[in-house]
């Protein structure tokens, strides 16, 4: 099976769980995953399942994204979140209005600290890997938008957040920033993430609602998207008759237009993505048929 299933991941499960779950429920050939999720971490994640993750390249990851969190205040761990160990304690507590203030004041174009557990690159290594080795890690401010910060108040004995960032944005580290303008410690409980690649949170199916459709024999399959799922924005061009063997055997076409990436068919069978370049057709992802 081949395609696309834009899932809904459940707390407490790495992405590569989740999609190592549905590759065995599908009978897919391989796996692959946009935007990693943290274990703790719900929501959007779209999977790619057999020859769809040859398109994961070409699924552009630079658009908005929005979450929901929320932050205990009075402590911190060393990684930002319930998960991690406690580092400092406080028995400051801010009042709504100083979180409000502290919101607006994160909003815009900021330079952003990731948290030490996370997966950005330090000297060739892991940050994370560092980190658990006990080794010194520091990390470097990195550019990042948040376009909206809102703050939705308290319950369940969470301060309760949503925001509008950019991709490379993390939200624990937030958590702690909001903490640090109002004067005390934060910690992360909770992250649900419910807009990404153009896609909301109703456009995902949860696990759970296809391991019960799977186990008791129903039509599970209905929700695997097509190879091409999320190319929209590539332009398309169709190849006939002895064009199209020759472009799936690696030769190049001869065609008018301009350069840039195009979606390649055979009337509508999906054959993959090429690249226009002066007047010559290139194959750069080929999907053969029955694959």
């Amino acid at each position: 099976m081949n395609g696309w299933i834009i899932l809904d991941k459940p707390e407490n499960m790495t992405s590569r769980k989740a999609g190592h779950i549905l590759f065995k429920m599908f009978g897919s050939s391989t796996f692959g995953h946009i935007g990693t999720l943290d274990p703790m971490a719900s929501g959007l994640l779209p999977i790619a399942l057999g020859a769809a993750t040859k398109m994961v390249p070409f699924w552009t990851d630079d658009q908005i994204k929005e979450y929901l969190f929320g932050v205990q205040f009075g402590y911190e761990t060393d990684t930002l979140d319930v998960c991690g160990t406690e580092i400092s304690r406080t028995d400051i507590i801010p009042t709504d209005d100083q979180i409000l203030n502290a919101c607006k004041q994160l909003v815009g174009n900021i330079d952003q600290i990731p948290p030490i557990y996370s997966a950005i690159h330090v000297n060739g290594q892991r940050a994370y890997e560092l980190a658990r080795a006990g080794k010194n890690v520091e990390m470097k401010p990195r550019p990042v938008k948040i376009y909206e910060l809102e703050f939705l108040g308290y319950q369940n004995d969470t301060h309760q957040f949503r925001v509008l960032c950019s991709p490379g944005t993390y939200v624990r580290s937030i958590g702690r920033d909001i903490a640090k303008i109002c004067g005390t410690l934060g910690t992360v409980n909770m992250i649900r993430r419910i807009q990404s690649n153009g896609l909301t949170i109703k456009d995902a199916v949860k696990l759970d609602f296809l391991e019960n459709l799977y186990n008791n024999g129903s039509d599970f399959k209905k929700y695997l998207k097509d190879v091409d799922f999320g190319l929209g924005d590539i332009p398309v061009w169709d190849l006939k008759d002895k064009d199209v063997d020759l472009y799936r055997s690696g030769g190049f076409i001869g065609v008018d237009g301009n350069d840039g990436l195009v979606r390649v068919y055979d009337d509508e069978r999906f054959v993959g993505i090429g690249r226009r370049e002066g007047c010559i057709l290139k194959p750069k992802r080929t999907i053969n048929q029955g694959v």
